[in-house]
């Protein structure tokens, strides 16, 4: 396995797709985030009102119909999952991240306390891990991990250290990821059943740091290198581990996506292929709509790998040649429908996104489609109002670098 990453990442470095050294054009390195929304005539004012009026859904809103986001006594608040009536450390850690991108201190420091009151674990099997999911009560449903809450937590915390500054407690936002990045590392304990949050062969992040089959293989839509490349300047150690799990998941991204539809899994082996499991990893569905987003945001953030432009490309023409305003969201990964087949505005927020790295003239049309595409209501609002919150500050350059004080 090590062999088959080595070899793939010889492959891209002898390209010339690693392009930091030779192209550093990505808004990491110019602090240009682009704004794809103003390509389809929009006005900053308009954007601007679009910002606002769904985060005032999503964080304010009805309590019954529209807002995810609800307080607890006087300094905490979760997102809640209203659907499934359970609160996810994916959501928690998404709502802290768009707090944090719109200067929202408040509703950030009120989701983050709530995360360590009732997610973090002090001891136990998953010492140092958040649960994954847990009743509004705070009482923990499964105490095992899931890994991309981990990876979205720390780095909405580096952002929120170099936004506002770091505070005392839990508030030193800065110290508060490393802990976790530390963690991520140093928790392979047979005894107790936990492991590593990312292979120590390949460099990818596992699908759940638990001994067994599922610490085995990973989910596409985890990978977020994009994140990796900021761990490996702003990490207090372990920077040449980011920096390799970064072209890692670069690397895996191309080996899981179909060559000619662009679709990927919802979990995958090591090696790229599906993995079947309990009637959906196998999948193009829920949690791969999201690695169009990622991949989106990595090309505009560090623009590393000119793959990621033909992937997009291929993506997008896919399900533009279904009908972009027709389209349906599950899928095996070669493109065959499978039922139940439906409409979801999370596809088609993260389509939109593909537009940040695809440059086939299609993907203003997704944009479009995006925009023109009104908030859920009612019981699924939850996931694809906060991927469609997500799509809207990426889309519109809003979802930035924040870079925290590295001499803390």
């Amino acid at each position: 396995m090590r062999k088959w990453l080595i070899a793939v990442a010889v492959i891209i470095l002898s390209t010339g797709v690693m392009a930091q050294d030779t192209q550093p054009d990505g808004a990491f390195y110019t602090s240009e985030y682009p704004n794809v929304l103003s390509e389809i005539g929009l006005t900053e004012a308009e954007i601007q009102a679009r910002i606002d009026e769904v985060w005032q859904s999503l964080f304010y809103g009805d309590d019954d119909s529209e807002r995810v986001y609800y307080p607890v006594g006087d300094d905490m608040a979760y997102i809640l999952d209203v659907n499934n009536q359970d609160i996810r450390s994916e959501g928690m850690s998404y709502g802290m991240m768009i707090a944090v991108q719109l200067d929202k201190q408040e509703e950030f420091n009120r989701l983050w306390r709530w995360a360590k009151t009732y997610m973090y674990q002090e001891s136990g099997q998953y010492e140092g891990y958040f649960s994954w999911h847990n009743r509004p009560d705070g009482t923990p449903i499964d105490r095992n991990p899931a890994s991309d809450g981990e990876i979205w937590f720390v780095t909405s915390l580096f952002f929120a250290a170099g936004r506002w500054g770091n505070g005392e407690g839990i508030y030193n936002y800065q110290a508060e990821a490393s802990n976790i990045l530390y963690t991520m590392l140093n928790t392979e304990s047979p005894s107790s059943g936990a492991t590593n949050m990312f292979d120590e062969e390949t460099r990818l992040v596992v699908f759940v740091p638990q001994w067994g089959r599922v610490s085995e293989f990973t989910d596409p839509s985890y990978q977020a290198p994009f994140f990796y490349e900021l761990w490996a300047r702003w990490a207090e150690q372990d920077q040449s581990f980011w920096q390799e799990a970064a072209a890692a998941s670069r690397a895996f991204w191309r080996t899981t996506a179909h060559p000619e539809t662009g679709l990927v899994p919802n979990y995958a082996e090591f090696t790229g292929e599906p993995v079947v499991w309990d009637d959906y990893g196998e999948y193009f569905y829920a949690d791969a709509w999201r690695t169009a987003m990622l991949i989106g945001v990595d090309h505009a953030w560090f623009n590393a790998d000119a793959w990621q432009v033909e992937q997009s490309n291929r993506l997008l023409r896919f399900f533009y040649d279904l009908g972009i305003n027709r389209y349906n969201t599950r899928f095996r990964i070669d493109g065959t429908p499978v039922p139940p087949q439906h409409r979801s505005l999370g596809l088609i927020a993260m389509n939109a996104v593909a537009a940040l790295a695809a440059d086939d003239p299609i993907r203003l049309e997704f944009v479009q489609a995006f925009w023109d595409s009104p908030l859920n209501t009612g019981q699924y609002r939850y996931y694809d109002n906060l991927l469609y919150m997500l799509a809207l500050l990426q889309l519109s350059g809003n979802f930035r670098i924040y870079t925290p004080p590295l001499d803390a």
